[in-house]
């Protein structure tokens, strides 16, 4: 059982009529690795552009779901009007103080930046959280990240003095 997100819908959040969320599957891996191949992602989080073999593999154990039994993983694909993967939303839901907290995070590919994608849907995966109950979100954001900041900002976040591995912490509490 998963005392803490038992009744969360497993339909996606809604970005309106020109960009969905689809939840992920192992066979996005393939289609995935092409929206990811832009070296230039990986400037502020480090890696290199994954294969879609190694996507295949993390696409398997992220849809099995988080082994700690109150935890949740959320996983979506941004798709455009056109049906185009543009990037991913992602949301670790457990146990906080006061209820539910969420840890957030995105990327969409960079054939896909500066069109308000990577915003509009994180302000959808917020509401949705919010209609599910979570009361805290956080984000870890690289402190050189401007991109993400200003959708940090977006989406009601605030950047905090706490650091986590490298990143700042970025939160809706107060």
């Amino acid at each position: 059982m998963r005392p803490a997100t038992r009744t969360f819908s497993e339909v996606p959040p809604s970005c309106g009529p020109d960009l969905s969320l689809e939840p992920l599957t192992v066979e996005h891996a393939e289609e995935m690795a092409g929206v990811l191949a832009d070296p230039s992602l990986y400037q502020y989080i480090g890696g290199s552009p994954p294969t879609a073999e190694h996507l295949r593999t993390r696409y398997e154990w992220l849809v099995k779901g988080s082994p700690e039994l109150s935890v949740r993983w959320f996983n979506w694909i941004v798709r455009t009007a056109d049906g185009d993967a543009a990037g991913f939303v992602q949301a670790t839901v457990g146990p906080g103080h006061g209820g539910p907290s969420a840890v957030v995070a995105w990327m969409v590919g960079a054939p896909w930046q500066g069109r308000g994608i990577a915003t509009r849907a994180s302000r959808a995966l917020v509401v949705w959280l919010r209609e599910h109950g979570v009361r805290r979100i956080t984000a870890h954001i690289h402190p050189d990240n401007a991109a993400s900041e200003g959708v940090a900002r977006a989406i009601g976040l605030h950047r905090t003095e706490r650091w986590d591995d490298g990143e700042v912490v970025w939160t809706d509490a107060p």
